[in-house]
């Protein structure tokens, strides 16, 4: 945007606004706006997010550690943020999320349940973010090149060393053969009751639980507890470094494997250990995302990364059991590569978008895992039905008859 300033003499003089923010791209690329949220410098990967609602659940959920999201919709930070929406276990922690890109500044909100504008949220958890980008043109570069390494950068003086700034870029490794579940994590073992959010209580609690299941935190979101605890489960969650005879030691009749950033490989080398103790008790193992991938691994298949990766909201996948489809929550840059799954696990979600894996069982035991997220509802309970799967899986293991799977 041009500004009009007025020069010693009183004449108008036209002026280009001082750039305060930067997106410096490993290529050298620069793309100059204006600067929102914290001040400083973040390096991460650069990924496109297509949900229309949802930014503050976005910008909290630990799947997005090590990456800069640029949000394709336009208008991001309309109903503020609040207490509620946060999806970080810990509300003190940082998600991990290295910055925000947006098409235009962000407006004072207008929500009954705001209780800060979003600028001043960002600056209070730390995230730098960027606004003024043609959000189209980035996205479009991401869909035909990949998602590249960058660094996001903001001082309201405008004061950049742009030459420092790329080579940092370039020189970051990315998020292959990356472990980012160790930096998002809860530091200790905890018990989770709340319940879902209704309209005039908020979240409610637990009082009578049927069943004990033990959590793998990679990243947990607030809501995939929620949800468990809805279900009918007592839920103890152990932090991602927890071992087989830490998880067995809890006598859980189900453990569920949580969603979580970085390369499930590089994760995989101290978690998949743990996850093969727990296939070898003949346990109901239900994973969601990261979860799933590690799942795929100790079944003996492999991982691989995504060109663009999936996040949004509005991606359409079809589950081989039921034959119906779900609008599903995405949310990852790598992938189950379904050639190297065995012969004793069969693929049961598939994307509508690409044909990539998005959901697995093993034949013959109560083990199954999906690569997207079905607490986030965007259908909106399309998905729902797979906490009653885990719990019916539970309920069989107890003789008990099974309950009616509904979204």
């Amino acid at each position: 945007m041009i500004e009009i300033a007025t020069d010693a003499f009183g004449e108008d003089v036209w002026a280009e606004p001082v750039a305060t923010a930067l997106l410096v791209l490993a290529d050298g690329t620069i793309v100059e706006g204006r600067g929102i949220g914290a001040t400083g410098t973040a390096v991460g990967e650069v990924c496109f997010n297509t949900a229309m609602t949802g930014y503050q659940e976005i910008l909290t959920d630990p799947s997005y550690a090590g990456q800069i999201i640029t949000f394709t919709f336009p208008h991001i930070g309309n109903v503020g943020a609040n207490d509620e929406d946060i999806e970080t276990v810990n509300m003190a922690s940082s998600s991990g999320v290295r910055g925000v890109v947006l098409r235009v500044d962000p407006t004072d909100p207008s929500n009954w349940r705001s209780l800060k504008h979003l600028d001043a949220w960002l600056k209070a958890r730390g995230i730098i973010g960027i606004a003024g980008i043609d959000t189209r043109a980035l996205t479009a570069r991401i869909r035909e090149q990949g998602m590249p390494n960058a660094v996001i950068a903001h001082d309201g003086a405008g004061r950049f060393d742009r030459a420092a700034l790329a080579a940092e870029a370039k020189a970051w490794p990315g998020l292959e053969g990356m472990d980012l579940a160790k930096d998002v994590t809860s530091g200790q073992s905890f018990t989770w009751d709340e319940t879902s959010w209704t309209l005039g209580s908020g979240y409610g609690r637990q009082e009578a639980p049927v069943f004990n299941v033990v959590a793998l935190d990679y990243g947990i979101k607030r809501n995939i507890l929620r949800l468990l605890a809805d279900a009918g489960c007592r839920v103890t969650v152990l932090p991602a470094t927890a071992t087989g005879e830490d998880i067995l030691a809890h006598a859980p009749d189900g453990v569920f494997l949580s969603n979580g950033p970085g390369d499930p490989a590089a994760t995989g080398a101290y978690a998949v250990p743990a996850i093969r103790d727990v296939i070898a008790a003949d346990l109901p193992v239900f994973g969601i995302c990261l979860g799933h991938q590690m799942l795929a691994i100790a079944l003996g298949g492999e991982t691989k990364k995504m060109h663009q990766g999936h996040h949004g909201a509005n991606h359409p996948v079809k589950d081989f059991t039921t034959g119906k489809v779900e609008i599903t929550s995405m949310n990852h840059g790598f992938a189950v590569d379904t050639a190297t799954l065995p012969d004793s696990v069969e693929e049961t979600h598939v994307s509508l978008f690409d044909g990539s894996n998005c959901g697995i069982r093993v034949k013959d035991r109560p083990i199954f895992s999906v690569q997207y997220h079905p607490e986030a509802s965007p259908g909106p309970r399309d998905s729902h039905y797979l906490f009653t799967r885990f719990v019916n899986a539970m309920r069989a293991r107890r003789g008990e008859p099974p309950l009616p799977e509904r979204g």
